[in-house]
């Protein structure tokens, strides 16, 4: 069993907050089985399913501050934009390398519970996992689609971030 000197090295050499990660993430990475029978799965939110819908809806749109509201619900649902500044309080070398080993402890607890699934990705396939893995990329891809959309759309109204891209400058007075 390849999971427990992994577990083991994170515990040394990361500390706690390493292992508060992988004590927080063992719940999912040993659920795993469940997710590749179809029986756990992850939950697809409203906002990504109406951009995967009509991604380059316009309806309510004329002005800065519903262009705004879509890109902050999006932002939600997806995580910050690659054009966001980094925040603040970004995590140190030391942290980065920590969540790394946290994340690697993880993986090697979510390979030792699939381990024991024979022929796993026909298994995937038939109980419908894959495809609904692939539904969830698809809703995702479709919300950065959105995402840039609008962000096109608050520029050409001269509307100042987050509805437009973080280095945008609106010029005058925008349409708020």
């Amino acid at each position: 069993m390849r999971t427990l000197p992994v577990i083991v090295c994170v515990l040394l050499v990361g500390g706690c907050s390493a292992a508060r990660q992988v004590g927080a993430g063992v719940g999912d990475a040993a659920t795993q089985p469940l997710v590749d029978l179809n029986v756990r799965r992850e939950q697809i939110p409203t906002v990504l399913l109406q951009a995967q819908a009509n991604p380059y809806d316009r309806r309510n749109l004329s002005q800065c501050a519903p262009i705004q509201a879509e890109v902050l619900r999006l932002d939600e649902a997806l995580g910050p934009d690659r054009d966001e500044p980094p925040a603040p309080d970004s995590p140190t070398l030391n942290e980065q390398a920590q969540d790394a080993l946290a994340e690697a402890a993880l993986d090697a607890i979510r390979d030792a519970a699939t381990d024991f699934i024979p022929y796993r990705s026909w298994v995937r396939r038939l109980s419908g996992a894959q495809a609904r893995s692939r539904a969830v990329q698809d809703a995702v891809e479709a919300g950065r689609l959105r995402r840039a959309y609008l962000k096109g759309l608050g520029m050409r109204a001269n509307c100042p971030p987050p509805a437009s891209p973080a280095w945008f400058r609106p010029a005058g007075a925008s349409r708020r």
